[in-house]
């Protein structure tokens, strides 16, 4: 009889390697995902958004593209309600639709979301918390914030509401429609500290100085002790929709530091407004000149950047 093999030297078959998985995101040049036909219809959009309503002819050389191809994608785009033609005048005009994502896109919050790398990079440049608000009627409301350190004090929260007339919130009033200015200055304004300002002619002059020279720096106007340096946002109509700016403890706000910083908080809203699509270019000048809303001890020069928009009763 045999003796039986131990089981230890059984050969066994081997098994082949799996071949390499490709990686899903090679080393490669980034490949181009854009679609042209999608790149067209949202340079009509854009055209509508700022020239409409106007004609066909308007758009289509305002989008880059010949009449018959944005005849077709207006007309596409009609049939799902996005865009409207006046059949007596032939002019195109954005539709009803928009108002409904407009309203979604606000409560997804797609403006926070859009705001917190700009926040983000402003804070870290400049070492201190920063802010988006809005205005929401007669009030302010905090939409974003970006806190530098959880050890710098913060003087708002996401949701916070507080004045049009004080503070940073002033510069949305400052754009704000004739109207609500007009009404809310017709009120009577609460002091929050001894430096609050509720004098409405000195108000509505200061609303003035803001729309010249397009930036706000106020100092214990909402809470003691607190310095601000605001810019204005805008959109693609070229509407301020927003103010953004970084706020700290006067003892870190000494002068000139105001004054230096300043430039980084109108850069950080310039590139949010680009974001938004809208079209910023600095104001035409020789710089800044210090007025009476500025807080003394901060002089400012010629050196600064500055931005400024005609005011109308639209915004």
């Amino acid at each position: 009889m045999g003796t039986a093999k131990s089981s230890d030297t059984t050969s066994k078959p081997k098994l082949k390697a799996s071949p390499a998985l490709p990686t899903p995101f090679p080393d490669s040049p980034a490949r181009d995902y854009n679609i042209a036909a999608v790149d067209r219809t949202l340079d009509l959009l854009d055209a509508l958004s700022r020239i409409g309503p106007a004609s066909l002819a308007a758009l289509a050389e305002s989008a880059g593209c010949t009449r018959t191809a944005a005849f077709r994608l207006l007309r596409t785009l009609q049939g799902r309600g996005f865009t409207i033609q006046d059949e007596a005048r032939g002019l195109w005009r954005l539709g009803a639709r928009w108002a409904a994502l407009g309203r979604a896109a606000s409560e997804q919050g797609a403006l926070a979301a859009t705001a917190m790398p700009f926040l983000a990079a402003l804070g870290k440049a400049t070492g201190e918390n920063a802010y988006l608000r809005v205005r929401d009627g007669m009030e302010s409301e905090t939409v974003a914030i970006y806190q530098t350190d959880p050890a710098i004090r913060m003087y708002s929260e996401v949701g916070k509401r507080g004045p049009l007339h004080a503070g940073s919130s002033r510069l949305l009033l400052a754009f704000a429609p004739e109207a609500v200015q007009t009404q809310l200055l017709a009120k009577r304004l609460n002091r929050y500290t001894p430096a609050t300002r509720i004098d409405p002619t000195w108000i509505a002059s200061d609303l003035h100085r803001i729309r010249t020279r397009g930036y706000l720096i106020t100092s214990d106007e909402v809470v003691a002790g607190a310095v601000g340096v605001a810019a204005p946002v805008y959109d693609a109509t070229g509407s301020v929709v927003a103010v953004l700016h970084i706020s700290a403890p006067s003892m870190r706000m000494r002068p000139p530091r105001p004054r230096n910083v300043l430039p980084q908080v109108i850069d950080a809203a310039a590139k949010m407004s680009a974001a938004l699509g809208a079209v910023v270019k600095p104001a035409p000048g020789a710089g800044v000149v210090r007025d009476a809303s500025t807080p003394a001890g901060w002089p400012l020069n010629g050196g600064m950047l500055t931005q400024s928009r005609p005011h109308t009763i639209f915004r």
